[in-house]
């Protein structure tokens, strides 16, 4: 996917084209984590759908739930998929700073050969 640190770095156009891919890699996880916690939240808490990708989506941005939990079996999801959230998170972060990350390294590198 990335070059290797002998070959030249890649066009801006190409740098872009792969800037794009890693942002609708990041959109596409981060969707079908919404999914998750949608479904989650529809079926183990009773949740409506708009209610449960509510609940979802603040759950999945850090800011907490929003319904309060009633069975113990949506507590234990919630708490599961908060914990995912946290790691989602990071992938996200990391999905995206991947290729900026990698050309600033391989510039740095191919200045100093």
């Amino acid at each position: 996917m990335y070059e290797h640190h002998k070959q030249p770095l890649i066009s801006f156009n190409n740098f872009l084209g792969r800037l794009v891919k890693s942002f609708l890699a990041a959109t596409v996880f981060i969707i079908l984590s919404l999914l998750i916690g949608a479904v989650g939240y529809h079926y183990m808490e009773g949740l409506s759908w708009l209610d449960a990708v509510l609940n979802a989506s603040m759950i999945l941005g850090g800011m907490g739930p929003v319904d309060i939990l009633k069975t113990s079996t949506g507590k234990i999801f919630a708490s599961f998929y908060a914990l995912y959230s946290g790691i989602a998170f990071l992938t996200t972060a990391a999905i995206l700073l991947a290729p900026v990350i990698h050309r600033f390294l391989h510039k740095f590198h191919a200045q100093d050969e």
